[in-house]
């Protein structure tokens, strides 16, 4: 009977270690799927602040008094994390990531083109394409692409250096084209401000801006303008591009925790950028309209 009951005894105990196994292995799994956000202590400098670096004097991306779309999108991100904002403000010239993401001054910049490998990317959170801006009435109306025989010997405008900038060579339009500086002191200058009165003024016929900027400035124009994305040319670099975020190469989990705040909240960011006038686009280069984001 004693031997009955020894092993009742050691057939319960190894029940109950069992048991407790697997509670410890509940345990053990149960963080990290009720945790709301991941341990940023090892990746970020201040886990309690969103800290962003910026362009102090870069409508309609950003300024030093939060007026810009990239303001107002950090502003959603820090709320929607539960975290204060902080900047850090830097022109965006040569030097700008080295000087600011790399430095640590910042664990974020707001606006990065998907496959740049100077930094870690998140996913896209806006697709949008350089722009031809025309003044309506002027001959142009209807004009889609840079091959249109109706832009020949017109004056374009064109940022030196940008990629349409091949586009039009390849279409024989250099020739009265109209360069403004790519980089300059924002503090003072706007080249594509610059652009937009010139082409008020009739300076020039047309103009070739990034797709925001063009937006942007198209609304702040004296005279009535269309804005044309340029996703049809059959020649020279893709125009159109995939808008991420910008995180250190080491930070994996900020950039997923970044990614799933902006799956969540896509609506939103479409409804901010087209208020800024941002022609957005979808993968088929169809533009986006406003009243298909669910509200």
């Amino acid at each position: 009977m004693a031997k009955v009951d020894k092993g009742k005894r050691q057939a319960a105990l190894n029940l109950c270690g069992l048991c407790t196994a697997l509670m410890c292995a509940s345990v053990a799994v149960m963080p990290g799927k009720l945790s709301a956000q991941p341990d940023l202590s090892l990746e970020l400098v201040d886990p309690k602040m969103l800290r962003v670096c910026a362009d102090p004097h870069n409508m309609p991306f950003s300024t030093d008094s939060g007026e810009g779309f990239e303001n107002k999108l950090a502003e959603l991100l820090a709320a929607q994390l539960g975290k204060g904002l902080t900047y850090a403000w830097y022109p965006q010239a040569p030097g700008f990531v080295r000087n600011t993401l790399r430095a640590y001054k910042c664990d974020v910049l707001m606006g990065i083109p998907q496959g740049d490998d100077v930094v870690q990317v998140t996913n896209p959170y806006y697709r949008t394409a350089y722009a031809l801006v025309i003044k309506q009435g002027s001959g142009l109306d209807g004009v889609a692409t840079l091959s249109d025989p109706r832009l020949k010997g017109r004056h374009i405008g064109i940022v030196a250096g940008t990629p349409p900038a091949d586009n039009m060579v390849v279409n024989g339009l250099m020739a009265n084209a109209k360069p403004y500086p790519l980089v300059v002191d924002t503090r003072v200058a706007s080249s594509a401000a610059a652009m937009m009165r010139d082409l008020s003024a009739g300076e020039i016929d047309a103009g070739i801006l990034w797709g925001p900027m063009a937006g942007y400035y198209a609304r702040q124009a004296s005279s009535a303008v269309t804005v044309v994305p340029l996703v049809k040319e059959a020649g020279g670099p893709r125009l159109a591009y995939r808008i991420a975020m910008g995180v250190r190469h080491t930070d994996q989990e900020w950039k997923r925790l970044l990614n799933r705040k902006i799956a969540e909240n896509q609506d939103v960011i479409n409804r901010l950028l087209l208020s800024f006038g941002v022609p957005l686009l979808d993968d088929k280069d169809q533009p986006l309209p406003a009243d298909s984001i669910a509200r």
